[in-house]
């Protein structure tokens, strides 16, 4: 079975890869796009390909102040798609006089990255991004960057933050992890506990000793999940993932840290990052290989992924998501690995 692409806002670029009159191919959605930044600073993204015959803006196209102009003719497209000059042309042609020839997509740029809105019948934004607080701070580090394509859908790598018991049998979890979890709305939100060697206040471990570790993780739509990694140090990871076509994906993870703390806490910090993505080398081939079950077989120490596939149907904008909605929950699951 093979899922649709679910609607919400997409991270396409960092921000500090697109300089103004940068003009970049991209690719997702199972749709030819260009990226750029106008001479005034305003990132935008927008249908591909010139509508006059057909050349790819991304490739070869110029920023002309808040324009595009396309390689093939020069004709010029401003950032709502709308043609506004053909230099050869004594006129624009009648039926692209103040239309929009190219679809815009609705763009922010939030947590130093670049977002777009997708939804497959075009209709405006239903929900906001969050702000990552952390990221607003001049005291917290640049990003450490990195990133995955992997053949696989969002929904399917999603739930990895609810299956609790794979925490264990991938990841070498020392114990089923405890986690408390809720759904509202585009939001989801996982509080889980792990037990670790216990740190003090100079990043000393005492491995005779554990003391409990949350990571608190949080969805905002399908394409945004935070991650925070509190002990004696904090650790933020941006993590964001976008449709390259309804079967195929780009996963980027980005962390960052606060500047000022120890040599020892930057050493535990770094390897702590060094592992999460370690990590994800086990979960690829699970998701590459796997198929996706309509109906599963689940018993009541696998945590609430009934719950979150209802959740998660929201982000469909097609005739079939009844099929994703039709696997029974209760609601009266709010802890995983203590049902």
């Amino acid at each position: 079975m093979e899922l649709p692409i679910p609607f919400g806002w997409y991270a396409v670029a960092y921000s500090d890869d697109l300089s103004p009159g940068d003009v970049q191919p991209m690719y997702y959605f199972d749709e030819h796009m260009v990226l750029f930044r106008t001479d005034s600073g305003k990132a935008t993204v927008m249908q591909a390909h010139c509508p006059h015959l057909g050349a790819h803006l991304g490739h070869g196209g110029k920023v002309t102040g808040d324009r595009i102009a396309c390689p093939f003719h020069a004709w010029e497209f401003n950032t709502q798609g709308e043609c506004v000059n053909v230099p050869y042309a004594t006129s624009i042609p009648k039926q692209a006089q103040g239309k929009q020839c190219l679809y815009s997509y609705p763009v922010q740029e939030r947590n130093r990255m670049i977002w777009a809105w997708y939804h497959p019948r075009q209709l405006p934004p239903l929900f906001d991004l969050d702000d990552i607080a952390e990221l607003q701070n001049p005291g917290w580090s640049d990003y450490d960057l990195y990133e995955w394509e992997i053949n696989s859908c969002i929904q399917e790598t999603g739930e990895n933050g609810v299956d609790i018991a794979h925490f264990v049998y991938v990841h070498s979890a020392r114990e089923m992890p405890k986690a408390k979890i809720s759904l509202d709305k585009h939001r989801r939100e996982t509080d889980m506990i792990t037990r670790g060697p216990a740190i003090d206040e100079l990043g000393n471990l005492d491995f005779d000793k554990l003391e409990d570790s949350h990571l608190t993780s949080k969805n905002c739509g399908p394409g945004m999940t935070t991650q925070v990694f509190s002990r004696a140090f904090k650790t933020i990871m941006l993590g964001t993932v976008i449709p390259i076509t309804s079967s195929r994906l780009k996963l980027r993870f980005a962390f960052s840290k606060p500047t000022d703390i120890s040599d020892m806490f930057n050493i535990l910090t770094d390897g702590m990052i060094a592992e999460i993505v370690r990590q994800v080398q086990y979960d690829i081939p699970i998701w590459e290989n796997k198929v996706y079950r309509e109906s599963p077989l689940l018993c009541n120490g696998d945590g609430p992924i009934a719950k979150y596939r209802q959740w998660f149907s929201q982000f469909y904008d097609e005739p079939d998501a009844d099929i994703i909605r039709s696997v029974p929950f209760s609601d009266n699951v709010k802890t995983a690995g203590r049902e």
